[in-house]
Order: C-alpha cells, then structure tokens, then sequence
C-alpha cells in the first residue's frame, strides 16, 4: 500500500512543482508590484525599524497569499492560476488605492510611523483579500 501512495505521489510530484512554483512567482511579483507602486518605500522604511511600515508590508504579502493559497488549492491548470493570481493583484492593488484615496495623506503617514494608519491600512487589505479569496473559491 505505501508503495501505491509513493509511486502516486512521485507521478505527481512535477504538477505539484510547477503550481507551486508558478503561484510562488506570482506572489513575488505581486509584491514587487505592490512595492513599485505605493507612495512609500517599503524597504528603506523596514532597514529604518519603521513598523507602520513593517506592518503595511507584511498585511500587504498575507493580503496577496491568501487568494493565491485559494487559486492554488482551486485551480484545474497554470493558467487558471495565472488569471486568479492576476485578479487578486488588482484587487489588492485597488484595495490600497481606495485607502489612499480615502485617508489622502496615508503613505506620508505610513512613512512617518504612524500604526493606527498602518493598522487601519493593513486589516483593510486582510478583510478584502479574504472575501477575495472567498470569491475565487465560488
């Protein structure tokens, strides 16, 4: 019987791989994304010790890992990944610029260390990403 599930599971092992694989460069890319296109700079900012943006940041990757997880655990293919991953990006790339929209000042206030801005900004993204994810799911 542990034959049957090892021969199974080796047969399976490259899908395994490449799904994994194409969902972990999406999230990459999503995050990179999501760097280049916010008014702060994320990554000077954490060197810094700024948590505000530390906080923003770390909302930001789990705001995008969660639908990707459910892309992952729902996709028949690769490109049924790829659409997916592509449509929580936007969707959380939305998500920021309502918030900037909203509290207009709120990458100058991120800059600046502000947690309830970063608070406010992070579970905003954690909520949407997981009605996304809810969405993806059907």
């Amino acid at each position: 019987m542990f034959e049957a599930i090892f021969a199974s599971a080796i047969k399976a092992l490259p899908v395994f791989l490449l799904h994994l694989g194409v969902t972990l460069a999406i999230l990459v890319l999503g995050v990179l994304v999501y760097m280049w296109v916010t008014p702060h700079h994320e990554a000077r900012l954490m060197r810094q010790g700024n948590v505000a943006a530390a906080t923003t940041f770390g909302a930001a990757v789990l705001g995008l890992a969660l639908p990707l997880a459910i892309c992952l655990a729902r996709s028949v293919n690769v490109a049924d990944i790829v659409v997916w991953g592509i449509v929580a990006l936007v969707v959380q790339l939305a998500t920021f610029f309502v918030m900037e929209f909203v509290f207009k000042d709120l990458g100058r206030r991120i800059e600046n260390g502000d947690m309830a801005a970063a608070v406010a900004l992070g579970s905003t993204m954690l909520g949407v990403a997981a009605i996304n994810a809810a969405a993806i799911a059907g």
